[in-house]
């Protein structure tokens, strides 16, 4: 069942947990994505905890580009060896760089330390492997809570911001209906003298007029380009009160809501107050749907 809260796809969060002489710390950074795109960073000598990683992400995660990175350390207990050939290394460079650039400063050893390569715990022992795999999926569970009222946060604050726009989007279709409805009549004696413009003395089947105008008419009619835009309008509200994952859902409704604005657009004629204000309103709603679809794009 959908969580009825929506979310936003984008997000920060961290967590660190001791147990038993071992520390893990973990962090989290999410970001839009039309998928779930996991990518996961660990200390050196730990990529097997890679799988139970994506196990985990994966229960409690559904959309979005998630960056995992996870440091396990000995907290107590463990001996630390120092790679001193690594150490040298970075040292000389340091030095060197020092040297290029006229910096004269002894080099920071604690810094140093923490460089990848340089320092490395003591491995568990074989027996301790799945505790500590324990340890990082409480740490990940930790994380992802935390990343999760983050990410709700942020979704209340683009509902709000949806549906302020979906208003001014059922606005401008109201007005362009009462535009369109009162354009009409003008729009019949404007195609009567057109006609008789350019027939001239020459007489027309009056079945063949009727139908040609019939045609017309049927052309520059937009009531069911608003019928449908209306029931996306209303639909696209019911997923955002229904809230749960509908990013997709509201993507496809506003590319459909586009479609519309779009056949509007083509069927506004005449040079009137009338048809540019049309032409106008239905500019402005283009504007508004694209302006929607930026926004879901980080709806989870």
């Amino acid at each position: 069942m959908s969580d009825p809260v929506l979310k936003s796809m984008t997000g920060y969060a961290q967590a660190r947990v001791e147990q038993d002489g071992w520390a893990v710390q973990l962090s989290l950074r999410s970001v839009n994505h039309r998928f779930l795109d996991l990518r996961i960073r660990t200390s050196e000598g730990w990529d097997a905890l890679e799988t139970e990683i994506r196990r985990v992400a994966r229960e409690h995660v559904r959309r979005g580009h998630l960056d995992v990175t996870v440091q396990v350390e000995a907290a107590n207990g463990h001996s630390v060896s120092i790679n001193r050939g690594v150490a040298g290394e970075y040292l000389k460079a340091a030095k060197s760089l020092g040297e290029q650039f006229g910096v004269k400063s002894d080099p920071d050893l604690a810094a140093i330390l923490r460089l990848p390569g340089v320092t490395s715990s003591g491995a568990p022992a074989e027996d301790e492997i799945e505790k500590l795999t324990g340890l990082v999926r409480s740490c990940l569970t930790e994380a992802i809570g935390r990343l999760d009222h983050m990410k709700q946060i942020e979704g209340r604050t683009l509902r709000e911001e949806l549906s302020r726009r979906l208003a001014m989007v059922g606005e401008h279709a109201k007005q362009i209906e009462i535009l369109g409805e009162r354009a009409r009549p003008a729009y019949a004696k404007r195609l009567d003298a057109r006609l008789k413009e350019l027939l001239g003395n020459y007489s027309l089947d009056p079945s063949r007029l009727a139908q040609e105008a019939a045609f017309a008419a049927e052309h520059s009619d937009t009531t069911e380009e608003l019928a449908r835009l209306r029931s996306h309008v209303r639909q696209f509200r019911g997923l955002l009160d229904a809230g749960g994952e509908v990013g997709k859902k509201l993507d496809f409704l506003l590319q459909e809501m586009q479609r519309e604005a779009n056949t509007l657009l083509s069927k506004a004629n005449g040079i009137d107050a009338d048809g540019l204000a049309i032409t106008q309103l239905g500019l402005e709603l283009k504007s508004e749907i694209e302006k929607l679809r930026e926004q879901v794009q980080n709806i989870e």
